[in-house]
């Protein structure tokens, strides 16, 4: 027979299965590594309810700075863009049409200077000499604001800063030999249109068309609202309003002060996004519909209408160039009427609506003059052809295109000043509000904080 195991009692385990008793040392070693491992201090703490406040406390705290730096970073990038865009970006972009149509000026006045014959008119010699100043200033701002490290701009800078001194030189070698009656000034003329044409008015133009580009890229990234601070805010408004619900429930309190005010102060600064970002969206449309795109279209014309010019008054130097030069021109006017006509019927631009209008007039006489002009050439008269170019008779050709690139100026200065108004406006009523944030921000985080710590404390 087998010998049976001891029990204590009817149901207990056998005495040898159970586990000896822990001496006191053991008990106070335990106790002591338990003690001191901060790990699993910190887990057990944040399982209970003022480990919970305290982690939702410093999650709203950081959480709201989070999010107003964020905001603010955001906003003011806008407002710095959009400064620039009036300080830097629009003022060279100007002075690259001015540029343009200033060397085009000055390449149609030395045409219709030399067409007139010994010695030129002092009106056309001004007018050249105030195209070739006016385009040398607009060289060096845009020198001056250029971005060196783009390649295609820094050639064309180095292009327009050499030739336009040679160019020059040719004119006066033209002038100087058709005050003497030498033929060569022609040649020296058709060399100098053809330096300009080829290769100072294709510089600009791509000068021109690299800033007009410059100022569409920068403003179309602001026609949209900035939805990244919209979420941001409407998150860390969620998370104020559920900590209030959660606060409210463990406490058996209503309300608390401190997390109400700091939903008051996202709300707040929610809403100054919201009337500011939308004031500010608004007035960058505006921007594009009423001042950069009418702009655009206005500045073309003119490039159109000094191509023409110059087409026009060649044409008469160089007799044997004369289909080519006429078929020139015509294209330049039937892109100039395209433009102008667009123009007047398309409803958001209501901008300079009568310059374009007397831009229209004008655009007619001028092509009344030039059949005239057509009409004596083919019959021999080129005296009759040149009075009626370069002459000063009120519905001679000169008279006619005079009108037209000063009611394309008013237009450009007019849509202009519309675009740098909108473009300001934006900028102003967003210009604040990313500094607001931030400080609404902190102010929302550190109440929240504030209202949640004496919860914690009553749990001592």
């Amino acid at each position: 027979m087998h010998a049976e195991k001891p029990y204590s009692g009817r149901f207990r385990r056998p005495l040898f299965d159970r586990p000896a008793p822990l001496t006191r040392r053991e008990v106070l070693s335990l106790t002591r590594e338990r003690t001191q491992n901060p790990l699993t201090n910190m887990r057990e703490l944040a399982w209970t309810s003022p480990g919970k406040l305290m982690i939702i406390s410093l999650v709203l705290l950081i959480s709201s700075v989070v999010v107003g730096w964020y905001s603010s970073d955001t906003l003011d990038d806008r407002t710095t863009t959009l400064e620039n865009m009036i300080v830097q970006t629009e003022p060279l972009a100007e002075a690259s049409q001015v540029l343009y149509s200033s060397l085009s000026i000055a390449d149609a006045a030395a045409n219709s200077a030399f067409i007139s014959g010994g010695l030129e008119p002092p009106e056309l010699r001004e007018r050249y000499n105030d195209a070739v100043a006016t385009a040398a200033h607009a060289l060096i701002q845009s020198v001056s604001g250029a971005a060196m490290d783009n390649t295609e701009i820094r050639q064309d800078l180095t292009t327009l800063s050499a030739q336009i001194p040679v160019y020059t030189g040719l004119i006066e070698s033209a002038r100087i030999n058709n005050r003497l009656g030498n033929p060569v000034g022609s040649a020296y003329l058709g060399e100098a249109s053809n330096m300009m044409q080829e290769m100072i008015l294709p510089a600009a133009e791509r000068l021109y068309a690299e800033r007009a580009d410059a100022i569409g890229d920068s403003r179309t990234n602001f026609t949209n609202a900035p939805w990244g601070v919209y979420t941001a805010l409407m998150l860390l408004l969620a998370a104020m309003i559920a900590a209030h619900l959660y606060v409210a429930r463990r406490s058996r309190r209503r309300f608390n002060l401190g997390l109400l005010v700091g939903i008051g102060c996202v709300l707040i600064g929610l809403l100054w996004l919201l009337v500011g970002g939308l004031l500010s969206v608004n007035s960058t449309a505006n921007a594009e519909n009423r001042g950069a795109v009418p702009l655009r279209e206005l500045t073309q014309a003119r490039i159109l209408t000094q191509q023409a010019r110059s087409d026009e008054t060649l044409s008469l130097v160089r007799r044997g160039d004369q289909q080519e030069l006429e078929s020139g021109y015509a294209k330049a006017v039937a892109q100039i009427d395209t433009v102008l006509t667009d123009y007047r019927e398309d409803d958001r631009k209501d901008v300079a609506e009568d310059s374009v209008a007397d831009a229209v007039d004008a655009l007619a006489l001028w092509r009344d003059a030039h059949a005239a002009i057509l009409e004596r050439t083919n019959a021999g008269d080129f005296n009759g052809a040149t009075a009626i170019a370069v002459g000063d008779n009120p519905d001679g050709s000169a008279a006619a295109y005079s009108r037209l690139d000063t009611a394309l100026v008013d237009g450009i200065t007019d849509t202009r000043n519309t675009f740098r108004d909108d473009i300001n406006t934006a900028r102003v009523v967003i210009g604040y509000a990313g500094l607001g944030i931030l400080l609404l921000g902190i102010a929302a985080g550190i109440a929240a904080f504030v209202g949640i710590f004496p919860r914690i404390r009553e749990y001592r």
